[in-house]
């Protein structure tokens, strides 16, 4: 775990500049462009297929793991978040397992900043594997059942949100 974490704290000193650069708030045409720019400034740094590789150990290290384990993941989450923020699985997949991968990266996350983020998360996450004719259900209930029962804002925690999100859309 300890070269692990030598590796997100890495990552997380070249997203941070990214991560924690300031939007200016006056300019109207700033928020209309700020995807576009921070996808070339995240580009600039070069370091995607990286993150991907150490962010693939990680899930492959959470899911694998004890609850103690588990919760070690969780903490680097907390302690590194501009390698969080920064840091994603590929946006287009079609497949159980790629599915599978988020949802664990989702738990791993356990809630981040904000709860309300994500959920619009595994909402989204959900809707895809539906629509590429994914069974969610199972894999709702095993990662759900590996997540933190800890409600750390006040909306109910990973665990909960993910069990019962399955349920509440398919009934």
């Amino acid at each position: 775990m300890a070269e692990i974490e030598r590796e997100v704290a890495r990552l997380d000193a070249i997203y941070r500049p990214v991560a924690t650069k300031p939007m200016d708030i006056i300019d109207p045409d700033a928020f209309e462009n700020m995807g576009a720019t921070i996808q070339a400034d995240l580009a600039q740094l070069a370091v995607d297929d990286q993150a991907e590789a150490i962010l693939r150990t990680i899930i492959e290290v959470y899911a694998a793991g004890d609850k103690t384990m588990r919760a070690a993941v969780r903490q680097l989450f907390d302690r590194y978040t501009s390698f969080r923020w920064a840091a994603h699985l590929p946006r287009d997949w079609d497949t159980a397992a790629e599915f599978r991968a988020h949802l664990l990266h989702l738990s791993a996350r356990d809630q981040g900043p904000d709860t309300r983020d994500e959920i619009l998360t595994l909402q989204d996450l959900c809707d895809r594997a539906r629509q590429a004719g994914i069974d969610v259900d199972p894999i709702l209930d095993e990662i759900g059942a590996m997540s933190s029962d800890e409600d750390r804002y006040g909306m109910g925690s990973m665990r909960s949100v993910i069990l019962s999100y399955g349920k509440r859309r398919t009934g």
